[in-house]
């Protein structure tokens, strides 16, 4: 009797503990990874694209160029490395260039990013990064 309660309290942990984000096939497992969504985009049947054109409109419209002490404008490339962590908020871990204003510019429109749905793996928010290089 003890074997037979054993086995059935072991497979009805196995169905409670199942994940349904997880996929094995033979020798491999896929776990489905969503990418956060721009505020938006919820609705849109390709959200990777709009999230891509909503991010260039919000560097087009928020990047203001720097001028240097003649009133040209100052341009430059940069790279940024950024990820939106498990509460949809974007961080910056950092922005290199060859530029110091350039850096300084970008850096203060990353601060006005919108706080988005975050990205899931296996089901669960998780934090997605992201490497954009700008040429500005």
């Amino acid at each position: 009797m003890k074997k037979l309660m054993f086995c059935f309290f072991l497979l009805i942990g196995s169905f409670a503990f199942a994940q349904n984000d997880v996929e094995v096939k033979g020798n491999t497992v896929t776990v489905k990874e969503k990418a956060p969504i721009w505020p938006g985009c919820e609705s849109s049947e390709d959200q990777k694209k709009c999230f891509n054109q909503q991010l260039m409109k919000h560097v087009k419209n928020n990047y203001k160029y720097p001028r240097n002490a003649e009133g040209e404008f100052i341009r430059g490339k940069v790279v940024v490395k950024m990820h939106i962590d498990e509460n949809g908020k974007t961080v910056v871990t950092s922005v290199k260039g060859d530029q110091k204003p350039v850096i300084a510019a970008v850096e203060n429109m990353l601060k006005k990013m919108p706080e988005m749905k975050p990205g899931t793996r296996g089901g669960k928010p998780t934090k997605i990064s992201y490497t954009l290089p700008l040429n500005l």
